[in-house]
């Protein structure tokens, strides 16, 4: 350890840093990056400090001065312009300069002499002159005639002057260099619609990726702009699922296309029925036409007659009878699927097989991937392949389906990958939803989680929508898709509102995880209506395109949640109310955050709401709200903040 003994000023605790900046902190083109560190000394000297940051390639530090908050809190921001990686570190030093100049107000607001601190004072400005011909002449007013030096000194010109010049001395610099990485906007803002292909028909038969063709104007009239496909590969035939996930398949049934693999190919291979590889690229333009991405399941696990079984034996678990194990998650069994065994000795040649496959889905156009069940593969493969991925392909969005342990759900995103669902799904009362979005919002895990809200999947049918009316699933689509920038739906249960569970499950009853479903696209309802409503104004209002931004407002009522997101410059302000009971009116009074509004005197405030084009205007800190679930479960306002009139 080298010893600097003139070097007084300590630095802790700088943020944003995730596990000692072993990984960088996440942030997408545009975004604040609020730095934050504890600094301090001993005795009463004045501290200055100032964060450096650059993009990784340039040779020069950027910098902002820090400013003091409490109790040795220091903070500063800067924003991430560019995509790429981006590195900060802090310097602080005592300022001898301005601890003198604070002494010296002191001083002479109690009327002590200090002809000693005008010659002081002269003496610091002549070091900090160098050339700077301006300085010099200051300092000669501090040795003018006394009293005119001593009220120059207790000008704001002067105050000024001193803070303008810092007097670096034996400053001391951070000893890391900490990480942010700026990723492309759509890391942040998406909105995703899920479809199963083979239910694309609009004449009752199997679908294919021609019929998902005929629905993209669908899809993209109601603002989506991410469609999500689940696996599209031949599904295996050996031990196939039949409807309701029955444990044999009768003849004609389809299977699960989680069952990935059979004599028609494997992860490479496209599903005959769904139509030939061509056919998948060209839905791939098409959607990019309508400003749609397509996404692609990545499920790694093969059906009992994937070529991987037969070819790479090695690859799975062998059991003492010499069958091979299949997947279970006591008491469920899936006897369709043969998980990977990573501990395997020819792990490398697995490990390079299924990156293998994710860049074969790339070269054909993929830039977004849904992982299935990541954390029940090991974490150091995905960090290995995530890496290796990006390296060659920039820009690929990988999101983690991963319903699992919170500390197996943060260590994915902070190995690299892009978004992750959350447990939004089963937050559904005021208490619970607040506190869970505060941990999102302000907790650590802000720098490396980014949220991406379902209120449903194929795989869960939560209990808060089971036998309900659309007035819930109307509730949860707006908390969805306001409090979070990424969201989503597995769109056609949930546009119409399929609601019949499993008894005792959160299972979908005659699930299309196992039978083809006929459904008629050419039908639109209240919510579809109000899907692409909520969606034009995510997609008008910049400050919804951000899940960091949210302030909860108080409401005077447990069954209204209240939050205001707005941009940094209050240029865009959107204020969402919410009504969580579904079957009855509910009212009460909100307050205005004045000072989050820039607001000091009266209250003059425009409120537009989007979704019914309602219009008031709200002269008071309190406003009254009532919301009639069977009207309109929320309202989703715009404000303009404008000088009072009063």
């Amino acid at each position: 350890m080298e010893l600097k003994g003139q070097s007084r000023v300590i630095i802790e605790n700088v943020q944003p840093q995730v596990d000692e900046g072993l990984y960088p902190a996440k942030r997408t083109i545009g975004e604040r990056v609020d730095v934050s560190a504890d600094i301090f000394t001993d005795g009463h000297d004045h501290i200055r400090a100032r964060l450096l940051y650059k993009k990784e390639g340039e040779a020069k530090w950027h910098e902002k001065e820090m400013q003091h908050v409490m109790n040795d809190e220091w903070r500063a921001s800067f924003y991430v312009e560019e995509k790429g990686l981006y590195r900060f570190t802090l310097q602080a030093w005592i300022d001898h300069f301005d601890t003198w100049y604070d002494g010296f107000k002191k001083k002479v607001n109690a009327h002590v002499d200090v002809h000693l601190e005008l010659e002081e004072g002269a003496h610091f400005l002549q070091n900090l002159a160098n050339n700077n011909a301006g300085l010099k002449t200051i300092s000669k007013k501090l040795k003018a005639e006394y009293a005119s030096a001593v009220d120059y000194v207790m000008t704001q010109e002067f105050a000024a002057v001193v803070h303008n010049n810092p007097l670096i001395q034996h400053a001391h610099t951070y000893h890391k260099q900490l990480k942010v990485i700026a990723e492309h906007d759509k890391a942040n803002f998406s909105a995703w619609y899920e479809l199963f292909p083979r239910s694309a028909s609009l004449h009752g038969e199997h679908g294919n990726f021609n019929d998902v063709i005929r629905l993209l104007p669908r899809v993209a009239s109601m603002g989506f702009d991410v469609l999500y496909l689940p696996p599209i590969h031949p599904i295996g035939k050996v031990n196939r699922k039949g409807k309701n996930n029955n444990v044999t398949a009768e003849a004609g049934e389809p299977g699960s296309p989680w069952a990935i693999g059979s004599d028609e190919g494997g992860h490479e291979s496209v599903l005959p029925a769904l139509g030939t590889l061509d056919d998948y690229r060209r839905l791939i333009l098409e959607a990019k036409k309508h400003n749609i991405d397509i996404a692609l399941d990545i499920a790694f696990q093969c059906a009992p007659d994937h070529p991987y079984v037969k070819d790479h034996p090695e690859w799975f678990k062998q059991r003492p009878d010499g069958s091979i194990q299949y997947a279970e998650n006591p008491p469920k069994k899936y006897q369709d699927i043969y998980p990977f065994n990573f501990e395997t000795e020819n792990w490398l040649s697995l490990w390079n097989e299924l990156k293998s496959v994710i860049t074969f889905w790339i070269e054909q156009g993929v830039k977004i991937f849904r992982v299935d069940n990541p954390h029940t593969k090991p974490i150091p493969f995905w960090e290995w392949a995530i890496h290796e991925v990006n390296k060659e392909y920039p820009d690929i969005i990988f999101l983690a389906e991963a319903f699992t342990r919170p500390k197996v759900m943060a260590s994915l995103a902070k190995i690299g990958f892009t978004q992750s669902y959350t447990y939004f799904t089963w937050r559904v009362t005021k208490q619970e939803l607040t506190e869970y979005m505060n941990e999102l919002v302000f907790g650590p895990s802000r720098n490396y989680f980014r949220p991406n809200f379902w209120p449903n999947t194929p795989d869960i049918l939560p209990y808060h929508l089971q036998y309900q009316g659309e007035n819930i699933f109307i509730i949860r689509l707006a908390l969805a898709a306001t409090l979070a920038s990424n969201y989503g739906i597995y769109g056609p249960a949930y546009e119409w509102h399929d609601n019949i569970p499993v008894q005792g499950k959160e299972e979908y009853y005659n699930s299309e995880k196992y039978e083809v479903k006929h459904h008629d696209w050419k039908k639109t309802n209240r919510m579809t209506d109000i899907i692409a409503l909520v969606n034009a104004a995510r997609k008008n209002n910049k400050a919804l395109q951000s899940t960091w931004n949210l302030q909860f407002c108080f409401i005077e009522n447990e069954n209204l949640l209240a939050y205001l997101k707005a941009t940094d410059d209050l240029s865009n302000i959107m204020l969402v109310v919410v009504n969580l009971d579904p079957n009855t009116r509910q009212s009460g009074y909100l307050q205005l955050p004045l000072g989050t509004l820039r607001i000091n005197g009266g209250v003059n405030v425009k409120v537009h709401d989007v979704i019914t084009d309602e219009q008031y205007t709200w002269t008071q800190e309190w406003n009254y709200i009532e919301l009639d679930p069977y009207k309109m479960p929320f309202h989703l306002f715009k404000l303009e903040v404008h000088e009072s009139f009063m």
